[in-house]
């Protein structure tokens, strides 16, 4: 997406938040709230900054799938 112009913010939101609201899913997921459904990655370094080093899978410290820490390399 960013290839084709899309800053990196607009790439995550496109495919979270604004994919969520096409599929009238906007109610479950799509965004961090209470009470949504949410598999949540955390990366060590910015993807805002480096929209590539989401592609690392070494670049990832954290995987929530489900409400379950599933991997965790910050402790």
């Amino acid at each position: 997406m960013c290839d084709i112009g899309m800053s990196p913010m607009e790439a995550i939101l496109a495919t979270t938040k604004v994919a969520a609201e096409c599929m009238g899913w906007n109610k479950e997921l799509g965004t961090l709230e209470v009470g949504k459904l949410a598999d949540i990655v955390i990366t060590k370094t910015n993807p805002l900054e480096d929209i590539r080093s989401l592609e690392n899978t070494g670049n990832i410290a954290v995987v929530i799938k489900d409400g379950k820490v599933e991997k965790n390399l910050l402790i």
